[in-house]
């Protein structure tokens, strides 16, 4: 992904106001792309909220989203160019890791023209040898593969990836950072991670949101959360991160 190449994807503007479960959640911010944002907090916050509502799949109470200017504010997720990457990553059960990459293309294209599109991204992902397995029969880090790489086969001009580690076993986990990371600068658009973990932010970007109960409290590098933390839990995650 050259610089050219970055310069060429779309932006992400987001001035996010949404209710969820009764409560107000608020988050405003800009994504450039190649320059991905992490959006970290404690559990509840509201930062799955946020990217649902990027995605479509929650609706707006006010504000707007905006990818390279253009309001994408009532469309339907699948009008939207976005690529989401879930929590526990939603593969179908009773689709081959080839047919479930497919199904990203299947919006656009057959079957059969939707499984040929698909091949490439095996390769790409590591996945060729396990492209007939169900995904009862992958490993937590071969699923974040096939997650990632069905995300990415729909052309997105945004990616959202929703605590990508958290399914992921410990011992793994290094690993798989390192490998997301490598995939996102591939990518080279406009890219939000949601997480509570430092670590992870810190493999993909060094710019981050703090979102607590349902505002944001701080934002910045996150050398300078770290210099000046404006909230006690961010003082604690911080230090807790350098243990």
């Amino acid at each position: 992904m050259t610089a050219g190449d970055a310069a060429r994807r779309p932006a992400l503007h987001a001035d996010v106001r949404v209710v969820r479960g009764g409560s107000p959640i608020t988050a405003a911010f800009d994504v450039a792309p190649g320059r991905p944002l992490a959006i970290i907090g404690p559990n509840g916050a509201g930062k799955s909220s946020v990217l649902a509502a990027l995605a479509g799949l929650l609706p707006l109470a006010a504000g707007t989203v905006r990818i390279g200017g253009r309001s994408v504010d009532g469309l339907p997720p699948e009008h939207r160019r976005i690529g989401l990457v879930f929590q526990d990553y939603v593969l179908f059960p009773h689709l081959t890791v080839l047919d479930n990459i497919a199904f990203a293309v299947r919006m656009r294209a057959s079957r059969t023209t939707a499984r040929t599109a698909a091949e490439p991204w095996l390769d790409r992902y590591g996945l060729t040898a396990l492209a007939h397995r169900r995904p009862g029969e992958l490993s937590g880090g071969q699923a974040q593969r096939v997650a990632l790489a069905r995300a990415l086969a729909a052309e997105p001009d945004v990616l959202l990836l929703d605590e990508p580690m958290s399914a992921l076993d410990v011992e793994v986990r290094a690993e798989m950072r390192a490998e997301l990371a490598s995939h996102v600068r591939e990518f080279g658009g406009a890219t939000v991670l949601v997480t509570h973990s430092p670590a992870d932010a810190a493999a993909l970007t060094d710019s981050a949101l703090v979102l607590e109960s349902g505002r944001v409290t701080q934002r910045g590098t996150l050398a300078e959360l770290r210099a000046n933390p404006a909230t006690p839990y961010v003082e604690r995650l911080l230090e807790a991160s350098s243990d």
